[in-house]
């Protein structure tokens, strides 16, 4: 596994995709173990995918609004876990020693991914 995979850290440009993905500079990180609705456009609401996607576009604005203001509170802690499918770092997230993932899903803006 490479060094950069093990390593937790600081992220120190962080940038809010949509609810359940940030960017640490050029970095893409996937929060681990949840999953938030998607935003309007997205191509899995418009395929097969559709099935399993989370296509409450409402809901999908609300999320990535919710962590864009969990972001502003302070320096954004990663702790890297692997990588998923699509390359994108998989970690956990928090702030402040607040997971992001677990707070979004107590506020209904995420879900445990199965």
């Amino acid at each position: 596994m490479p060094l950069l995979l093990a390593a937790a850290g600081l992220c120190l440009s962080p940038s809010v995709h949509d609810g359940d993905t940030i960017r640490c500079g050029r970095e893409r990180v996937r929060i681990a173990n949840i999953d938030a609705p998607e935003l309007p456009g997205s191509p899995k609401c418009q395929d097969e995918r559709r099935s399993y996607a989370w296509c409450d576009y409402r809901a999908g604005e609300a999320a990535r609004v919710a962590l864009v203001a969990a972001i502003a509170r302070g320096p954004v802690m990663i702790s890297r876990l692997g990588t998923d499918a699509y390359g994108r770092t998989l970690a956990t997230v928090s702030v402040q020693g607040v997971d992001l993932g677990e707070a979004l899903v107590s506020i209904g803006l995420a879900r445990r991914w199965r």
